[in-house]
């Protein structure tokens, strides 16, 4: 058997692969954007669409018919103008039948379509559809030379390359598609608010953003749905064609008797899956992290309905549907991205007013070649008429010529001087339309086309009538889909987005008490509840109890280490109490040779004196010690030779000081400077040794200390004369009975 190819011998031509490969991504580029992705601005369709419209006003498919099975649709719209796969275009034939997909539906659809818990449609054999009205007005015009035609894929037959648009379906219905390097995003609007601004844009062809936003003040979302999204912020998306909104669920409290209450929603934002929104929030729940949420039912029937029951009946319901709207799609984010195809070819990111303009610019082009269509299709008509009426003149003439001549058609035209179109109406004429009355009924039908033409005549010369057209054209729209309509009322609502005076992120965390140890060796933990008896704690072996700090899971914890930072750690993400923890490092960036001067809880509305070995410090508010990183807040600047040493409340208008030499210092609160980092001013001065320990108190209960034993001793102001002075003196020795600790014992309780 021969080996020889079967294929002819070629020749290998060198290709450049770079060259190539921009070649052939550049050709798939410009098909994905130009024929698949991006809508055109005029009718606001991609091609897929446009092609199942006119598949099925070719099938017959009106408002007023019946309807067709769905496959009958897919079929002839994938054999003749789509050549995709037929699912593809069954998922774009049904979104376009969901009332709760698309604002305006184009497709009027019998079965089961889907619905906005995310279940599918069912098969293209089951469901049956035809043109909405909104979907004729689309069409409406298409046989009348109104828009430009192309080949199809296989060049058999013929499809339109834009719909006439009596609608502005771009903006009322919307748009969304990925193209490559481009993506486009447009929410739905209300046809009555839109038709306001595009009257108002004729008039004024210059009018200004924001006097066409206050006309169009937001999208209209089929769902409905609270837009919180400030003004200023839509304003500035209209403007540029890119921004975003914020929408939320629509809720209302209902009191369910003896002081209880439920949430209702009735409303949920746009394409968010019902049933995907109640299943995320219910794992949410199982999660605890919706502490203030006590469960979720849907009891949605046509209507959306789901109900949402706090925990408690003390739980604020603003609150709680904040921490929803925060953690759940009860709130979502709807992008705004203009990005369409202008004039079908080229794509660009427009501001509202070039959308509404493009499409009023289109409407004029479309007047303007149907009115010509009309034009030369009554020139033509009077053309017939005025052949007929010379036959009905010259009646017995013409049917001699007719009944005689050999070449009657000829006979006919030299004779009474007609053009080819005239002897051929006369020659087609029947024998019925030669009486009386005929010819009464065609005068009367000539005068009305002269009239007519004359019209159309002075419409196509002067742009003022054009427009006064089109403004008819579009008062009439905004008649048919006015808000006192069903489908026309405004679904989606406005409002601001409260202020909440609470921490929300508190709020999320459920509030329990908790004690917080931490060892020696830096190992920390939360026990479940507020202990007492510390002294069964089991600690790593060298290790022991260091600080013990009472909380609740919604505390912040604050450590203050020896290099002057501040750290902090959320209470409710502290190891559990099994075990020994974890080591605090792992949760901070602390040096190896630094440690931990101070544990507390945070109180935003105390104030902390810190101050170092080398007696600098200052007050500091506790508000601004809070770190957001690991690597915590630097606050408390420390010489090299010196560490971060005292951290106190301040509770009081005095200071009391002490150092290692047990030289204690006692001076008035007001000489000490209130920062929020630096190393601060001397507090007392010291010869030798170092700062231990610092209290504030107040002059007129006295300085507290705890001994060894943990006894409290208190000394008035009269005892406390002796180590009174001013700030940075060097004190004298401690009262009898100070600790040996030189330490005034714990300054957090």
């Amino acid at each position: 058997m021969s080996k020889q190819s079967i294929l002819p011998p070629t020749d290998p031509v060198p290709v450049n692969l770079k060259d190539a490969l921009e070649e052939r991504y550049l050709a798939y580029a410009l098909s994905t954007i130009m024929h698949r992705a991006l809508p055109d601005v005029r009718d606001g369709l991609k091609p897929v669409h446009r092609r199942i419209l006119y598949a099925m006003r070719e099938l017959g498919l009106g408002p007023d018919k019946g309807y067709r099975k769905c496959a009958k649709i897919v079929g002839e719209t994938m054999g003749n103008y789509h050549p995709h796969g037929n699912q593809a275009i069954y998922d774009a034939l049904a979104r376009l039948a969901q009332d709760f997909a698309v604002r305006y539906p184009l497709v009027d659809g019998q079965g089961n379509f889907g619905n906005i818990d995310g279940d599918n449609p069912a098969a293209d054999r089951y469901t049956e559809a035809r043109l909405t009205t909104v979907a004729a007005e689309l069409l409406d015009g298409i046989d009348e030379d109104t828009v430009a035609f192309r080949p199809n894929y296989d060049g058999r037959e013929q499809e339109p390359s834009v719909l006439p648009a009596a609608f502005p379906n771009l903006l009322a219905n919307g748009s969304a598609g990925i193209a490559v390097g481009m993506a486009t995003n447009i929410p739905p609007h209300n046809v009555d608010e839109l038709c306001a601004a595009l009257l108002h844009l004729i008039k004024h062809p210059n009018a200004s953003i924001e006097k066409l936003v206050e006309m169009v003040p937001g999208p209209d979302f089929p769902t409905g749905g609270v837009l919180v999204e400030p003004r200023e912020q839509i304003l500035e998306a209209y403007r540029t064609g890119r921004g975003g909104f914020r929408l939320r669920a629509k809720w209302e409290k209902e009191d369910t008797g003896r002081g209880g209450y439920q949430i209702v929603v009735t409303e949920i934002p746009y394409q968010v899956q019902k049933a995907k929104l109640v299943e995320k929030i219910a794992e949410l729940l199982i999660e605890k992290k919706l502490p203030l949420l006590g469960d979720i039912r849907d009891e949605s029937a046509d209507e959306v309905r789901l109900i949402l029951e706090p925990k408690t009946r003390t739980v604020e319901p603003l609150i709680l549907m904040e921490s929803l709207f925060r953690l759940t799609e009860l709130e979502v984010r709807f992008g705004l991205n203009m990005n369409v195809l202008s004039a079908g070819q080229i794509p660009n990111v427009l501001s509202l007013r070039d959308v509404l303009s493009q499409w009023l610019e289109h409407r004029i082009e479309v007047l303007v070649r149907r009115s010509q269509y009309r034009l030369r299709k009554i020139e033509h008509r009077l053309e017939v008429l005025d052949g007929y009426l010379i036959a009905y003149l010259n009646i017995d003439e013409v049917i001699r010529i007719v009944r005689f001549e050999d070449d009657p058609k000829a006979k006919l035209i030299e004779r009474f001087k007609l053009s080819e179109v005239q002897a051929d109406a006369i020659l087609n004429l029947r024998l019925k339309a030669l009486s009386k009355l005929e010819e009464v009924e065609i005068k009367a039908e000539h005068d009305r086309l002269s009239k007519e033409r004359r019209g159309l005549k002075e419409l196509l010369a002067s742009d003022d009538l054009q427009w006064e057209r089109i403004s008819e054209e579009v008062r009439a729209t905004r008649e048919r889909y006015s808000k006192k309509t069903a489908l026309g009322r405004r679904r989606t609502t406005f409002a601001d987005a409260p202020e909440i005076d609470v921490d929300l992120d508190a709020a999320l965390v459920e509030k329990e008490p908790i004690t917080i140890i931490l060892s020696d060796k830096g190992w920390v933990r939360a026990l479940k509840g507020h202990q007492d008896d510390l002294s069964r704690l089991d600690f790593k072996q060298g290790d022991s109890l260091r600080y013990a700090v009472k909380a609740q899971t919604t505390d912040k914890l604050i450590l203050f280490a020896t290099n002057g930072r501040f750290f902090t750690l959320e209470a409710n993400q502290l190891p559990g109490g099994r075990g020994h923890g974890e080591p605090v490092r792992l949760m901070v960036d602390l040096e190896q040779n630094q440690d931990f001067a101070a544990c507390f809880v945070h109180d935003p509305e105390r104030r902390l004196l810190v101050a170092s070995t080398g007696g600098y410090g200052f007050v500091v508010p506790e508000s601004e010690v809070i770190a957001s990183t690991r690597k915590g807040k630097q606050v408390l600047n420390v010489a090299a030779d010196e560490e971060a040493r005292v951290c106190v409340p301040v509770d009081g208008d005095h200071v009391a000081t002490v150092g290692e030499n047990r030289k204690m210092l006692v001076f008035p609160l007001s000489e000490v400077n209130e920062m929020t980092r630096g190393k601060g001013t001397i507090l007392q001065r010291f010869k030798d040794g170092a700062l231990i320990d610092a209290r504030v108190f107040h002059k007129k209960e006295g300085l507290t200390w705890l001994d060894a034993a943990g006894r409290t001793f208190t000394l008035g102001w009269s005892d406390l004369r002796e180590w009174a002075g001013a700030r940075a003196q060097a004190g004298k020795t401690v009262p009898k009975g100070f600790p040996r600790s030189n330490k005034f014992g714990p300054a957090f309780r």
